[in-house]
């Protein structure tokens, strides 16, 4: 028998170990963690939870990508940024609604995550 967790992706641990909540993962809040895996696109880019928010990387190791929206914020209301905090893309009332207001401001060009540090565009 193989071990499907063998095969697992950086990505696809991650997003177990979250939804998991296992104890090696970072914290976040549970709903926001599953609202954003539900969806298609955020689940193929690396999520980091870290100081209340959700971020979303193109890749799987520092240096980060830092160049896509994420979800601060819960309770009662969920804030969605454009990368760096440089606008307020929205304010919604559910992790759901926050969750499709990421992918409807992702880049075009936005796929899945690739494994280890950016090489993108403003790589230092």
């Amino acid at each position: 028998m193989i071990d499907d967790m063998s095969t697992e992706t950086v990505v696809e641990k991650t997003w177990r170990m979250l939804l998991e909540r296992h104890p090696d993962a970072r914290r976040g809040d549970p709903e926001v963690i599953e609202a954003a895996f539900a969806e298609l696109r955020l689940r193929q880019l690396f999520p980091f939870p870290s100081h209340g928010c959700l971020t979303f990387h193109r890749n799987t190791d520092f240096p980060w990508s830092n160049d896509l929206p994420f979800i601060a914020g819960g309770e009662k209301t969920y804030l969605v940024y454009a990368a760096g905090y440089a606008e307020i893309l929205g304010e919604v009332a559910t992790p759901q609604a926050a969750a499709a207001l990421v992918v409807a401001h992702l880049p075009s060009d936005c796929g899945a995550a690739v494994e280890g540090p950016w090489q993108g565009p403003n790589t230092p």
